[in-house]
């Protein structure tokens, strides 16, 4: 059974959601607050998020983006407001479709349906194709946690892995360090961001033909790293 949550502070309008999302047979949770929200939204694991654009405590544009930085799936973005610049505002941050009230229930349902059979096509693609990345000789297996270069097998460690991966995984994006230490290391982690640039000079050293001329890791100088293709 597929899961969503409904981030909307009109509980008459949520619950009236919520019962024509349950009658087609998906389990829904409700938050009337923004931060809860966030927090439900990340400590959950949802299929798809219905979220309003005017909640209290934290609005949906910045609980959109903010998801969007961490989790892949379908958010549905919902308002009162008709101008085309918060509707472009909203697809810009990541929704995946956006919603002026009022609109019938049914056509509430269908979106939903079609963006979560969408996202299963998509996923199922994903799924198959990125258990392997290949790119200009380099080869990750994220399964067996090897790497090749031109078939010949590089030894990393778990960080060194982890942080090549997580950065061939979304080519030409910009993270910056603070972005990699919390994804590799964890915001949890004890230690200095420093450690990112060392484990990239590492990665550099045993994947690249020059260190000092890198091919696959770029750095984006006063911002952090990029995976160029």
């Amino acid at each position: 059974m597929k899961k969503i949550l409904i981030v909307e502070d009109d509980v008459t309008i949520a619950e009236l959601q919520r019962d024509y999302l349950e009658i087609n047979g998906f389990s829904v949770d409700i938050q009337h607050q923004g931060d809860e929200g966030l927090k439900q939204a990340k400590e959950e694991n949802y299929d798809l998020i219905i979220l309003d654009v005017m909640l209290p405590e934290l609005d949906g544009f910045e609980i959109c983006k903010q998801i969007r930085r961490d989790m892949d799936i379908p958010i549905l973005m919902i308002s009162a407001k008709k101008e085309d610049v918060d509707k472009i505002r909203g697809l810009g941050l990541g929704a995946d479709d956006y919603m002026t009230k009022p609109f019938s229930p049914s056509e509430l349902v269908a979106r939903v349906k079609a963006h979560l059979a969408r996202y299963d096509r998509l996923s199922g693609n994903r799924n198959h194709e990125k258990d392997e990345i290949k790119i200009r000789g380099l080869s990750i297996d994220k399964i067996s946690r090897r790497v090749h270069m031109n078939e010949k097998e590089i030894i990393l460690t778990t960080k060194e892995f982890d942080l090549l991966t997580l950065l061939a995984s979304n080519p030409n994006r910009v993270f910056t360090k603070e972005e990699l230490f919390d994804k590799v290391w964890g915001m949890d982690s004890f230690g200095d961001i420093s450690t990112v640039t060392v484990h990239i000079r590492r990665i550099r050293e045993k994947i690249e033909l020059e260190p000092s001329k890198p091919q696959y890791i770029h750095t984006i100088w006063g911002v952090g790293y990029r995976f160029e293709v």
